[in-house]
């Protein structure tokens, strides 16, 4: 564990405030659950909580099924990274943070299909060697847990609306899973 040097006092409800750098670092926002965790020694962990967490291993088999049906590279992103992959070098994307462009994507909780000439949006901040060919946004209950994403690399062709569809599907399957 690392000390921040930051000093908070719980109030009378039992709150404290987590440092704005230390949101911003770390991208927690407004509404994002936190799950807490105790030491022995009396420490207390808070971690953020990633509901899509609980379904890696499983999102992990279905982009395998669908990058291996499609030839194409599948990932799932939860809301602040890429957790699940197949079809591209694991190091180039997992656990990289969402780009920017991906973020206002799921702000807007649309499906996504590129046509060429469409401005590319990247998977991953800082990796722009793949973007997005179509996505797809997971819903469980009404609430955003993140998007399958079908990527494209550097002269790869554009996906079809069939791709669109299974990415669609597959986000359908995700969101019911995590409702179950």
């Amino acid at each position: 564990m690392k000390a921040t040097g930051i000093v908070r006092r719980v109030d009378d409800l039992g709150r404290i405030v987590i440092p704005k750098e230390i949101r911003r670092t770390l991208r927690i926002r407004e509404g994002d659950p936190l799950e807490i965790y105790t030491e022995k020694d009396g420490g207390v962990i808070f971690r953020k909580y990633s509901p899509m967490g609980d379904l890696q291993e499983f999102a992990a088999q279905m982009c395998e099924s669908i990058g291996s049906a499609t030839g194409r590279i599948a990932a799932v992103a939860d809301r602040d990274c890429i957790i699940a992959l197949h079809g591209a070098p694991k190091r180039e994307l997992i656990d990289k943070p969402n780009s920017p462009e991906l973020e206002r994507l799921m702000g807007q909780r649309k499906n996504y299909l590129y046509k060429a000439g469409d401005p590319l949006i990247f998977a991953a901040s800082g990796e722009e060697k793949y973007h997005l060919g179509a996505a797809s946004p997971i819903l469980s209950q009404g609430d955003l847990m993140g998007y399958v994403l079908l990527l494209l690399g550097e002269g790869d062709t554009p996906l079809q609306e069939s791709d669109q569809r299974l990415a669609r599907t597959a986000a359908g399957f995700l969101g019911k899973q995590m409702e179950s």
